[in-house]
């Protein structure tokens, strides 16, 4: 039989989603399953994307623009805008989702083996796309005894190489909920313009900032217009994960220019789902504010009863709707798993995401698993009491 790639064989299976055929297991013999291992809300998605699906009034589904719909795209501009940044048509280039926004950047600023620097825990998917693309990951640690922060900036500068052409980070960040600060992203800037690279920064998650926090967008740095790509989507904004619709945004046309030729390859970002962000940009304020209440709540709820359980330590975050917490566990990958397979409460049990697969140094986060607050409050408390109760009497407790 020919053999596999290279490249498929070194494709990693996401954290996320590997433990699926478990608790599939687990619901055909009777057990309910929390699932806290990815970031899929149940918060609905607003009446506005809805209602523009529903009477989207065409006849043909044609093919649409590669760089996205025009309307789209002009709307997007309005909402940038509400958040002080100022754009033109053709800084943005319409995505199928967040995902292919990573992936069409890393394909233009990357050639075979350079690298793109990025603070661990990252969202896994970054090094799969980094596979795909034929880029590398480089890490630098940030820790959980420092709730995630930034490494110091010296850690960036001494993973800068002849083969650097970017660092990458996520703010508010999944996995960890960190938000960082502008003093952060203005000490980024200065690696940025020292070492002449590019920023890329995925803000999917900007609306979500928790107790009075602020988030500072990359796009008002001064001084790296041409080197900072903005990377979003609609998923978690309007919960509409499933819509797949994401963007580049980059004041430099020839990273702009460049995605919109890798869009031409795979014709179009889909269209009715196009329509619906469109008009999801006017979703009222009050459902924003609905939404980020609910998620505090969720948050404080999740982490008051992680600091209870004896031996776990768990940072509150300040954005997103992750969390990485340390468990007493000899190996998290493990006790997940467990968790599926050994153990319920009343019949339920609970998902969660071994968080190793968000890390790049080997033996890092063996202990530790990334749970996502998306789920509603009783239900959380539920699944909170499943695993204090899997802790106590789990054979690989430390």
């Amino acid at each position: 039989m020919p053999e596999l790639s290279g490249r498929g064989k070194s494709m990693p299976s996401s954290p996320i989603r590997k433990l699926v055929p478990l608790a599939d297991q687990a619901k055909e013999i009777g057990r309910h399953v929390y699932h806290l291992n990815i970031g899929q809300p149940d918060i609905h998605t607003p009446g506005t994307y809805w209602k523009a699906i529903e009477h989207h009034g065409r006849k043909v589904l044609e093919y649409g623009p590669s760089g996205g719909l025009t309307s789209y795209r002009k709307k997007l501009i309005e909402y940038y805008q509400k958040f002080g940044i100022s754009l033109e048509l053709d800084d943005i280039i319409v995505t199928t989702g967040g995902s292919e926004a990573i992936i069409f950047t890393m394909m233009a600023i990357t050639d075979p083996g350079d690298e793109i620097i990025v603070p661990e825990p990252f969202y896994t998917n970054y090094n799969g796309f980094a596979i795909e693309t034929a880029a590398k990951i480089v890490t630098i640690t940030s820790k959980i005894e420092e709730d995630f922060q930034l490494p110091p900036i010296d850690s960036v500068r001494e993973k800068i190489t002849d083969r650097t052409r970017a660092i990458l980070i996520c703010n508010p960040n999944n996995p960890t909920g960190y938000v960082y600060s502008k003093e952060e992203l203005e000490a980024l800037r200065e690696i940025v313009l020292e070492y002449n690279l590019f920023l890329m920064v995925d803000e999917v998650y900007r609306e979500f900032c928790y107790d009075g926090l602020r988030h500072f967008s990359a796009m008002h740095l001064g001084g790296i217009e041409d080197r900072t790509i903005l990377l979003d989507s609609v998923s978690k904004r309007y919960s509409a994960c499933g819509a797949r619709i994401g963007c580049v945004v980059s004041k430099n046309h020839d990273i702009t220019n460049t995605a919109l030729k890798f869009g031409m390859a795979r014709l179009c970002p889909p269209t009715l789902e196009q329509l619906g962000a469109e008009a999801g940009i006017d979703t009222p304020d009050d459902y924003f504010q609905e939404v980020l209440a609910e998620y505090t709540e969720r948050r404080n709820v999740m982490v008051a009863a992680l600091r209870e359980m004896p031996g776990v330590l768990a940072p509150n975050p300040k954005g997103a709707f992750y969390l990485v917490a340390r468990l007493p566990v000899d190996d998290a990958d493990k006790f997940a798993q467990w968790l599926l397979t050994d153990f319920h409460v009343d019949g339920e049990t609970t998902m969660i995401a071994p968080a190793n697969g968000f890390y790049s140094t080997p033996g890092l986060g063996q202990n530790e698993v990334r749970i996502a607050y998306v789920l509603n409050v009783e239900d959380i408390k539920k699944a909170m009491n499943i695993l204090a109760e899997g802790l106590k009497v789990y054979p690989g407790k430390i």
